[in-house]
């Protein structure tokens, strides 16, 4: 009943991120950042040394930074040490007893994320992180609509308060790279639920970068270009990308990021000049129209 061992798995990249279903685009006055359960509880589950863990910690404390210089009110939730069969609930009968068999110490969050004075720590009870907290109350007071997710696991208390936000008429993003979960196959199943079905997926770079400069450059697009392909060392910016090996997924997914970040350019527009100098030509004249 308890939660097993983790293997390690590589943290899912934004290129293979799903396309999302809609344009909304995280915007630091309305938004909240959700840290969520990051305890040593539950990080203790990974194996020793983990990959994962190291980098999702790093991607947190990165997207922490990023909400303090930005205004961006920080949130954590963290399960409580004593838990009675009542509070549990039926959290008894799929996980056992949990943290309240551990080490007290284990209930803290982990030293990196440690929260501060200025930080919200709010008692977590039950999957989502909206159940018996003062979570949608603290938004609501504070005007603020968007949520920002990371943290674990994934495709359980990440992916549930992403649902939760959604029905509460708050936009959720999954930052992609900034969750963990048991297995790689659950992690992206939960990226994908929420693309499609309740909210955003989006990476902790672009998230960062958005919020500095909405505006896209060409570095950025060339560098967008050349992570998509295979060997891009002698990239002719007017060549053909198909020669390249670019598919049409990826042209899908850079129409999609680029629309995020207020580009409005579809795949057929891409598609028609699949080249860096027609597609920057293409992305400006719709910057200067903007």
């Amino acid at each position: 009943m308890a939660i097993p061992r983790l293997a390690d798995y590589p943290m899912p990249l934004p290129p293979s991120f799903p396309i999302n279903k809609t344009n909304w685009r995280p915007d630091p006055k309305r938004a909240v950042f959700l840290i969520h359960d990051m305890q040593r509880y539950f990080l203790g589950f990974y194996e020793d040394g983990s990959i994962l863990k190291n980098e999702l910690i790093k991607n947190l404390v990165s997207l922490r930074r990023w909400a303090r210089e930005n205004g961006v009110p920080v949130i954590y939730t963290a399960q409580p040490h004593t838990q009675s069969t009542v509070d549990r609930g039926l959290l008894n009968h799929m996980w056992g007893a949990g943290l309240t068999e551990a080490d007290p110490d284990l209930q803290q969050i982990v030293p990196d994320l440690a929260p501060n004075e200025e930080d919200i720590v709010l008692t977590k009870w039950r999957y989502s992180a909206f159940r018996r907290t003062s979570l949608l109350e603290q938004m609501k007071s504070a005007g603020r609509d968007q949520l920002l997710i990371g943290g674990v696991y994934a495709h359980i208390g990440c992916m549930v308060t992403a649902v939760d936000a959604f029905m509460s008429d708050i936009q959720p993003f999954i930052i992609g790279d900034a969750v963990a979960d048991f297995s790689e196959a659950e992690h992206r199943m939960a990226l994908d639920y929420v693309a499609r079905r309740c909210g955003s997926v989006i990476a902790t770079e672009a998230l960062i970068e958005t919020s500095a400069a909405s505006v896209v450059t060409r570095d950025w697009l060339e560098d967008r270009v050349r992570g998509l392909l295979e060997d891009a060392a002698d990239l002719d910016p007017n060549e053909n990308l198909l020669f390249y090996g670019i598919d049409s997924l990826q042209v899908m997914r850079l129409a999609s990021e680029l629309k995020a970040r207020g580009v409005l350019v579809s795949f057929e527009d891409l598609a028609r000049a699949p080249t860096l100098s027609a597609w920057w030509e293409l992305i400006y004249r719709k910057c200067m129209a903007a």
